[in-house]
C-alpha cells in the first residue's frame, strides 16, 4: 500500500463508518419514540382500570407457540400442588 493511497481509503471507511453510527442513531430514537408510545398506551389502560401487568403477562403470551404456553402451564400447575397452593 502506497502513501497516496492511504488518506483516500481512510476517508472512504470513515464516511461509511459515520453512516453506519448515524443510522444506529436514528434506529435508537426510533426505539425510544416506540418505548414512549408503550408508556402511553399502558398508562391509558391503567387510568381505565386494566391491570398492566397481566396486560404485558398477555402481551409475552402471544408472542408464544400454544404448546409451548400450555406446557409451561402444566408445569406451573404441578409446582403450585407441589406447594400447596
Amino acid at each position: 500500500m502506497n502513501d497516496t493511497s492511504a488518506p483516500g481509503s481512510y476517508r472512504v471507511a470513515a464516511d461509511e463508518l459515520r453512516s453506519f453510527i448515524e443510522r444506529i442513531e436514528r434506529l435508537d430514537a426510533e426505539k425510544k419514540d416506540i418505548a414512549d408510545q408503550q408508556k402511553e398506551v399502558m398508562a391509558e389502560a391503567k387510568s381505565r382500570g386494566y391491570d398492566t401487568k397481566v396486560m404485558r403477562k398477555l402481551v409475552t403470551m402471544r408472542k408464544k407457540d400454544p404448546q409451548e404456553i400450555s406446557e409451561e402451564e402444566a408445569v406451573l400447575e404441578l409446582y403450585r400442588e407441589a406447594l400447596g397452593m
